[in-house]
């Protein structure tokens, strides 16, 4: 009856008491791994891996790299910055070339796009994936993740508060208003025409050309050049703003200056990930972990980054979503051109 009682028992326990006998330690073991005591093992494993190769394309890198080593002692993060399609590059060069450097990779979603095209990717899990929406996880069979948005860059109105004084446009039937005719600006570049393709999802084609009568002021810039126009008030309002850059303190140096999100808002987004083949797969998990935990989304809050965590009264739109590379790079070169044809003179 003993030996009866000892088997029920084991076939009735949870999972995890069979798997008390086989630790994970792989890349791809570890990368599915979903028991209570995940962190520990991360944790342990990294101290002994010493460090991470982390590529960003993040500015506030040393800021972030700091706190994580802070909050576990004894992992060094060794960062290696570029700009995003650089980032891509190198990755794919070292892919090729069996020279595996990186651990985890924090960019925009087009370069994780090219990278999970040429599986240099590792599909993962966490314990926080579930504190997310769909729209901002790519999702990999057996209910992991390619990359989760780990951070948002939000596009809609912006303006100055002294220089501009009409009525503050909130929808994208507000920016037909004829009080607006020859105030507002745009930025013709990457982050114009995602603004464009929010607007054609919303309102379509006819809607988005009636706005050459607007006579809008196409400005050749970057995002945070556009900052600076809409700072010193030489363009009063553009409904290409990035919200991140307008809520800074120290970049608008108490600008009064404010910004409002339409009824769809194109995203920007930064996407966490871990690369394939990572040398140091303990602390390559733990710290995209603490990328998109709480704590990893205060910090970016203090950072004045959005989270996809949190609920908000409008649409959130990746324009990338669903799509190949060669899919969105069309999309985007359409909603571009169609942005110069309305604000051409």
């Amino acid at each position: 009856m003993r030996y009866l009682a000892v088997v029920f028992a084991l076939l009735t326990a949870p999972v995890g008491i069979w798997a008390q006998g086989g630790k994970p330690n792989t890349l791809a073991e570890l990368a599915k791994y979903k028991g209570t005591d995940r962190e520990r093992i991360l944790y342990e494993g990294a101290k002994k891996e010493g460090k991470l190769v982390w590529y960003t394309s993040l500015v506030p890198n040393k800021y972030i790299a700091k706190l994580f080593e802070a909050k576990y002692p004894d992992v060094s993060v060794n960062v290696y910055r570029a700009a995003g399609n650089t980032l891509a590059t190198r990755l794919l060069e070292e892919r090729k070339a069996r020279r595996y450097a990186a651990d985890a990779i924090e960019s925009t979603p087009p370069q994780m796009m090219l990278l999970r095209d040429a599986q240099a990717l590792q599909p993962f899990t966490s314990p926080y994936v579930a504190n997310y929406p769909d729209i901002a996880k790519e999702t990999a069979p057996g209910g992991l993740v390619m990359w989760l948005t780990d951070r948002e860059s939000l596009i809609g109105v912006g303006y100055n508060k002294n220089v501009f004084k009409g009525p503050i446009p909130k929808k994208f039937d507000d920016l037909m208003n004829p009080a607006l005719k020859g105030v507002m600006s745009s930025a013709n570049n990457e982050t114009g025409a995602r603004a464009i393709g929010a607007m054609l999802k919303a309102k379509g084609e006819a809607f988005v050309r009636k706005l050459k009568d607007q006579d809008i002021r196409p400005h050749g810039t970057t995002a945070a050049g556009l900052t600076e126009l809409i700072i010193s008030g030489e363009a009063p309002l553009s409904f290409t703003m990035v919200q991140t850059n307008l809520t800074q303190p120290a970049a608008t140096k108490g600008a009064p200056v404010a910004w409002v999100p339409m009824e769809v808002v194109p995203v920007n987004a930064g996407s966490a990930g871990v690369i394939a083949n990572a040398p140091n797969p303990h602390a390559a998990l733990l710290f995209v972990d603490f990328l998109i935990s709480p704590e990893g989304q205060k910090m970016y809050s203090d950072l004045f980054y959005g989270s996809a965590a949190k609920a908000s009264s409008f649409e959130r739109w990746y324009p990338e979503k669903g799509l190949t590379m060669e899919e969105y790079e069309k999309r985007a070169d359409g909603w571009l051109k169609l942005l110069d044809d309305i604000t051409r003179k």
